[in-house]
């Protein structure tokens, strides 16, 4: 997976936040109850790899409620802020790959917050997912939400230049809808099994959506 937070100039140019988490809030509630239905499902308190983690926020909340959590992120800068930060839970840095399974094991649960629309290479990363899920592991993955409705009140409201805007610096270069990540997960034998809209009251009109999919047996 090569990211465009992760520059040949120095991952460390990327900017991780040391106070601010780099995903939103409406996102954590969701996703915790997703990974307290899978751990309900097992039976066990699960392994989790929180994939992307930025600065290690999440990983931290998990950590904290006594989830057995690792956080993996390409950007140096994200890995000194989270062990300087004296936060509770483990970070490695690494890229999705064909490589990152080998190194930090696999897992029952893949948490990938905002992720996915980053990546140059979605296919090494769906690729690296499948090898980092136990048989029968899930991943939660959300990414903005980008919908008919959505899609035509940006440009009935002229909101293009603001919402797809060329000027952010390690932006969004990927605008996944539910088929196309649908079709990308599948593609690595991920079976989705689940679809949320979430951050705004109308679903229509979400701010990301979260896909659950499941490794085959």
């Amino acid at each position: 997976m090569t990211l465009t937070k992760n520059e040949p100039t120095g991952a460390s140019r990327y900017a991780h936040n040391s106070i601010r988490p780099h995903t939103s809030g409406y996102l954590w509630n969701p996703i915790l109850a997703g990974i307290e239905r899978e751990a309900a499902r097992l039976g066990r308190a699960p392994r989790i790899v929180d994939l992307g983690c930025g600065a290690g926020f999440f990983l931290s909340e998990l950590a904290a409620r006594g989830y057995d959590v690792t956080g993996v992120d390409p950007a140096d800068s994200a890995v000194r802020i989270f062990r300087e930060s004296g936060r509770p839970g483990r970070m490695e840095q690494g890229q999705a790959d064909e490589t990152l399974a080998a190194r930090v094991g696999q897992f029952d649960i893949i948490v990938s917050m905002e992720v996915v629309e980053h990546v140059f290479e979605p296919r090494i990363y769906a690729a690296a997912v499948h090898a980092l899920l136990v048989p029968g592991g899930v991943v939660i993955m959300s990414t903005p939400y980008h919908g008919y409705l959505k899609n035509l009140s940006i440009a009935i409201t002229n909101g293009f230049d603001k919402h797809f805007t060329a000027l952010w610096d390690y932006g969004h270069i990927k605008f996944w809808s539910r088929a196309t990540l649908t079709t990308l997960l599948e593609e690595q034998h991920l079976r989705v099994e689940r679809f949320e809209r979430v951050g705004r009251a109308l679903p229509a009109l979400a701010k990301s959506m979260i896909l659950y999919a499941r490794r085959d047996k």
